[in-house]
Formats: structure tokens, sequence, C-alpha cells
């Protein structure tokens, strides 16, 4: 792959940072990312994916654009309500940068297309809004070797990890099953500050960047949580879990199911450590 001129004056900042320079840069223009949940964490992270020149986003959402979601999900307008999310994501991707492609995916991703959809891309970002759709994105990446990135968000508090599989502990060893459904307020309930949103997806969309390009040490078994009223990040290391029923030893988690969840759609905002989800 040899970059155009356009290619080398647009991507230029990035070529000169010397943990990406040109084969770095022709590996993002090669890369596959697919974002899960077109929202407050999709949006940032979609954008900053586009902006950098990887070559393939796919955004997977099955919701439609509501006054409600203009306080955080900036891949969106005021023009855009009442339109598909992942439809609107996708014309606001491709106005920031054309050089890239944009696959969509309107609908919900459940057990019987994930595994399908997943293994078009290199790596996965998980922007959902609730722990059915957490877990089914982790055991579908855990059992098809997918790396992905879980973030989640709520109030000012904000929380994100990089899972490998078999090469470090997954979602399911720092959160071995969801709560009860009524435990945890959701982010209709408690809020979310817009840009608490914006710093976490960005982060995902960062750790995406430097698994395509090899840069830098990713958050493997390690949960970031951000705090935006005291302005402090911390880092919590976590192991891989010999019982995890899904990694572990003797797995029981053999293919992806919603088990006793409903089904929900992909959308962005809740915390495990900070509201009990991600």
């Amino acid at each position: 792959m040899t970059l155009s001129a356009i290619q080398a004056r647009r991507y230029s900042r990035n070529i000169i940072v010397k943990e990406i320079g040109v084969k770095g840069q022709k590996k993002l223009l090669a890369g596959r990312v697919l974002v899960v949940g077109a929202g407050g964490l999709g949006s940032p992270a979609a954008l900053y994916l586009a902006a950098a020149g990887v070559g393939t986003i796919g955004l997977a959402d099955g919701d439609a654009v509501d006054w409600s979601n203009l306080q955080r999900q900036i891949l969106h307008g005021d023009e855009d309500i009442g339109r598909p999310k992942a439809e609107s994501g996708r014309d606001r991707l491709l106005a920031l940068n054309p050089d890239i492609a944009v696959k969509v995916f309107q609908g919900l991703v459940g057990p019987d297309n994930i595994m399908d959809l997943f293994r078009e891309y290199d790596f996965v970002v998980d922007a959902t809004d609730n722990f059915p759709a957490k877990f089914l994105i982790n055991d579908a990446c855990v059992l098809i070797k997918k790396p992905f990135s879980h973030a989640g968000v709520v109030r000012f508090q904000g929380q994100l990890t990089t899972c490998l599989p078999g090469q470090g502990p997954c979602y399911r060893c720092l959160f071995a099953e969801p709560p009860p459904p009524t435990a945890v307020p959701s982010c209709r309930e408690a809020g979310i500050v817009g840009a608490v949103a914006g710093i976490v997806g960005a982060l995902q969309a960062l750790e995406a960047i430097k698994f395509l390009t090899g840069a830098g040490t990713l958050l493997l078994g390690t949960l970031l949580t951000y705090d935006g009223l005291s302005m402090e990040f911390r880092k919590v290391k976590f192991p891989k879990r010999d019982d995890c029923p899904v990694c572990g030893a003797n797995p029981t988690v053999l293919k992806p199911e919603w088990a006793d969840f409903k089904a929900a759609s992909a959308g962005p905002e809740k915390s495990p450590k900070a509201a009990g989800q991600g």
C-alpha cells in the first residue's frame, strides 16, 4: 500500500509520531474496527477512529436519534432526530473522512448474528449501555478470540479495560455475573455528563489505534477508572480467573446467549464500578 499525496497530508500528524509512522498509518488504513453502540461512548470512539484513518469502521445500533441523545451523542444533530443512529453516524463519519469505508448494521446484535458480525473485524469497541449486551459481547469475543474494549460511564464517572482473549482476563473475570436488573440505576435515572462519555469513548478509540499499530501498552488485565469531579484516574489490576465461565479452565459458556436477560439494543451509558454496569 502506498499513501496518496492527500493521505500523506491528511494523516501527517499521525505519521510524525514515531510510534506510528508511515508503517503504522498503513496498518490503520488496513484496519477494521466495529463500534457496537452509536451513542455517548460510540460517538467519540467512532469519530476519532475515522479521523485517524481506520480504513473500515462498522457501526451497529438499532435505535433512532432522540432529543435526549444530543447532550452527549455527538455523531448526531437536530436534523437527525428520528433517523436510525447507525445511518446518521455513517453520514457524519464520511463527512469527516471520505477516505474510509463505513459499514452499517441497523438492528439488534444478538446471539444469532453476533459471531458472524464480529468475525469481519480486527477489534470491537463495546459502547453499549446494558449488562446483557456487555456479557454477550464478552462471550462472543472470547469464543472467537476477538480483541475488544469495554467501557461504561454514568454521572461524572467512567471506566474501561481492554481484553485480548487468550492473552489475559476477560470481562467475566472482573464481573462474573450481572447484578439483578433493578440493582443499579441507568443513565436515564442517574444522568451522565456528556464530556465524561467523550473522554472515555476517546480512550476506547486510542486502545483500538494502539492495538492496530502495535504502539504502547494496552489495558490488558487493568481497569482504568476516571472521576470527572476530582479529575483523578486510577488503575486497578485484575487477574484471569481459573473458574471464569467463559475463559477459565473448564468453561461452561460455550456459545453467546442472552441467558435470563431480555435482548436490549446498543447504546452507551452505564458503568459497572460507578453504577454497577458497563
